[in-house]
């Protein structure tokens, strides 16, 4: 069965020099799309990103030449990848503006509309990794990673949402990490920005769900640079291309889903989710009345999902209204 197509579809993909970025980049571009390779290099801590001027449209060469444009000297890793897509007849152009400033995320967004004239698609993977016990982390090392995850999330999403919007068709998707969901050893700085990154995709969702503009999270894993100092040895299949095709279906027209959270982890691609218990209502409560209750009032026996879209902020209010409602209803008929 033949794959799902871009064709006519432009999409921006931060950090897409190497690892998971660099496979989404190579996989929406040989479906059709026309890609903007976003990556200023540099090391995984992010201390030495390069920053250079784009160095300007490498689109897909004359039909009949499908040979690679000429090596670049010290070609960062957006234009190696760049260089890929057009050698395999895709079309692509490199950005070497970091994520972490607003002018950065500005420039990214402006070299699709420059080049290509429009933005359809923006994947935001960008990040950098700085390790360091909650009780040992430097403001700095913390700042630097909320930087380029957190706030370049927002730097890229900022420019590119009204645009999607006033086309009335967009898809954006961010990446979150099981350290967002559920936390993990010497990783706050990052465990902070992963779990911030689901509350800017939720209202994306919501603001953007009139405007034909979906946006969702993807939970990846892969054996990248990221694992550096992880012994893996013992780990399943863990190749970019077990995650690639979840990030592009939650990039396609297709996508049926928004506000959601996708994980792909080792061929295990599953849907994440805020789950609430039904709780406990009593008309006054003491310090020792939550003690007493804990139990019932952690029971997840039954949980509630509320769905971001249309409208979860508004059906959460309303549940527990209904529900203090129902309280002093049988409390005023037990008078």
């Amino acid at each position: 069965m033949a794959d799902l197509r871009f064709d006519g579809r432009v999409a921006v993909v931060t950090g897409a020099g190497r690892g998971l970025g660099r496979s989404y980049a190579h996989l929406l571009a040989a479906q059709g799309a026309k890609v903007v390779v976003n990556d200023p290099g540099g090391t995984l801590s992010g201390d030495d990103n390069i920053s250079r001027p784009p160095r300007g449209d490498i689109s897909r060469p004359p039909r009949g030449d499908l040979s690679p444009p000429p090596p670049v000297a010290d070609e960062a890793p957006a234009d190696q990848v760049v260089s890929e897509i057009v050698a395999a007849g895709g079309q692509a152009v490199a950005s070497t503006d970091s994520v972490a400033t607003a002018d950065g995320g500005r420039a990214i967004i402006d070299a699709a509309l420059e080049t290509f004239g429009r933005i359809d698609i923006l994947v935001h993977n960008a990040g950098i990794v700085r390790r360091g016990s909650l009780r040992e982390m430097s403001y700095e090392d913390f700042e630097a990673v909320v930087d380029v995850h957190l706030r370049g999330a927002f730097h890229v999403v900022r420019p590119a949402f009204p645009v999607m919007c006033d086309a009335g068709y967009g898809r954006i998707v961010l990446t979150s990490s099981i350290g967002g969901l559920y936390g993990n050893h010497d990783v706050a700085n990052y465990a902070v920005a992963k779990a911030g990154i689901v509350g800017l995709s939720n209202v994306a969702a919501i603001e953007g769900a009139a405007h034909g503009v979906m946006s969702n999270v993807i939970v990846p894993a892969a054996v990248t640079r990221m694992a550096e100092g992880i012994d893996t040895s013992a780990y399943p299949p863990m190749g970019t291309e077990l995650v690639a095709p979840v990030a592009a279906w939650l990039s396609h027209e297709s996508c049926s889903i928004t506000g959601e959270m996708l994980i792909a982890l080792a061929g295990r691609v599953a849907r994440a989710v805020v789950a609430e218990s039904p709780g406990v209502y009593r008309s006054a409560w003491s310090i020792a009345d939550v003690g007493a209750h804990i139990d019932a009032i952690r029971d997840m026996t039954k949980p509630l999902v509320f769905p971001v879209v249309p409208d979860g902020h508004s059906d959460h209010i309303r549940y527990s209204f209904a529900m203090a409602q129902r309280g002093m209803v049988e409390v005023a008929g037990h008078g």
